[in-house]
């Protein structure tokens, strides 16, 4: 695996500015056609990786989502290559190890295949032990991709609520955890708060029935993924400093007050485990005002992958700028900077929304999720057109002009804000 970083950014920024805006795309593939590094042989999903699955049995889950559950694990199960090894993980007022870390050879799956068909649900909601026991079995293979598919169908438990807090931030840089909610009974935000702080992603399945194949897909996208410890090395000069590091595509994702500080000129962001794909990450420098003619190096980008003696360094350009009189350099905003502040933008007024339209405030409703569909509609985010129209009657979208819907389907409301944070990529043109 190969990484490249393309930087996009205007140069020239106005006499007495004093920070700089940057979109860098990075690029990994399996092609020896990019980069020069020495190659890398890092753990691979398909080889050393571990994949946990962990399954809410609480009370709630009895009845068809508890078959279909059973259902999807079993296909999950079914999905991975011996090479890689998998646990199982029940919870409900506490956890159980259903099935213990194992390679996935024929026998275990049958084995844990079993086991899995004879779950049944009952009790409360308490998420914070799953992702204990399951921080525990990644602990037991360290040299490996670490991912967990997490699924709930119900609210945490508020007692609860400062085990996980205190959990997640032992669980941060164990493992990634895509988290999934079945049904409308349970609160998005509680999801999106394990998404975020384990560097996976939260979505709703509105029945039961779509349960195994979303859980195919995600097995299946971690399974190609063939690189892990991959880290967005940022490099400045004494004088600046990052005030602003986030993932942006293919959705918005905060870094700064993440990383790893090497020292006092450079830090490394943390990104999780990687496939062939391209990601986009905003970053924004902080620098000493500059006056007209003044020229400065204001920060050197680079992918680092793997640890110590098996760490490889893929350098991007470094990021010039000049500081300019002259308006007609220094006013144009890149296009991918400006596509990006719009996307983050939009995510923004969706949430503003949303949380409007539940207190009552149809103004702020109307306005911000207007707003929304005028964004979506300008950057091509057809995706996430598409889930406001379920929200919304969108009688504008160039104008933003759009009127709030009498009755709105909860799994839609549901759906539109969670997927607030995916992004359109700027066109390869603009």
């Amino acid at each position: 695996m190969n990484f490249k970083i393309e930087s996009f950014y205007n140069p020239h920024l106005a006499s007495g500015t004093d920070r700089i805006d940057v979109v860098l795309s990075v690029t990994a593939e399996s092609s020896d056609s990019i980069g020069t590094p020495a190659p890398v042989a890092p753990p691979v999903i398909g080889g050393s990786g571990v994949v946990g699955i962990l399954v809410d049995m609480s009370g709630s889950m009895q009845g068809d989502r508890e078959q279909a559950a059973i259902h999807a694990v079993r296909r999950a199960i079914a999905l991975l290559d011996e090479r890689t090894r998998f646990f199982i993980i029940q919870f409900s007022s506490n956890s159980r190890l259903v099935y213990p870390l194992s390679y996935a050879t024929p026998t275990n799956k049958m084995a844990a295949d079993d086991t899995v068909k004879r779950l049944q649900a009952g009790g409360g909601t308490f998420m914070s032990t799953a992702l204990r026991m399951a921080r525990d079995q990644f602990l037991q293979a360290p040299d490996s991709i670490h991912y967990a598919l997490f699924l709930t169908d119900g609210k945490n438990d508020e007692t609860d609520t400062k085990e996980l807090a205190q959990i997640l931030a032992l669980c941060d840089g164990v493992f990634q955890c895509d988290c999934r909610g079945v049904g409308t009974d349970w609160e998005p935000k509680q999801l999106r708060v394990i998404a975020e702080k384990l560097l996976g992603t939260a979505d709703i399945i509105p029945n039961p029935a779509a349960m195994e194949a979303d859980f195919t897909r995600a097995i299946q996208g971690a399974l190609a993924r063939s690189v892990n410890d991959v880290r967005l090395r940022i490099w400045t000069p004494k004088a600046a400093h990052v005030v602003a590091c986030k993932q942006v595509s293919p959705r918005i994702e905060i870094l700064l007050g993440r990383q790893n500080q090497i020292d006092s000129q450079t830090a490394d962001f943390p990104t999780g485990a990687w496939s062939n794909e391209t990601r986009d990450y905003y970053v924004a420098i902080q620098l000493p005002p500059g006056a007209d003619g003044d020229e400065m190096l204001s920060c050197r980008p680079s992918v680092m992958v793997g640890v110590k003696d098996q760490e490889a360094k893929y350098p991007g350009g470094n990021v010039v700028v000049k500081w300019t009189l002259d308006d007609q350099l220094s006013a144009r905003i890149e296009d991918h900077v400006a596509h990006y502040t719009g996307q983050q933008e939009l995510a923004s007024a969706i949430q503003e929304g949303l949380e409007a339209r539940q207190r009552g405030d149809v103004d702020v409703a109307t306005r911000a999720l207007g707003k929304a569909a005028k964004i979506a509609h300008d950057s091509g985010n057809e995706e996430t057109t598409r889930r406001l129209a379920k929200v919304v009657e969108i009688v504008d979208a160039g104008e933003g002009t759009v009127r709030l819907k009498a009755a709105v389907a909860k799994a839609d409301e549901m759906d539109l804000d969670l997927g607030s944070t995916r992004t359109a990529r700027v066109s390869r043109g603009g």
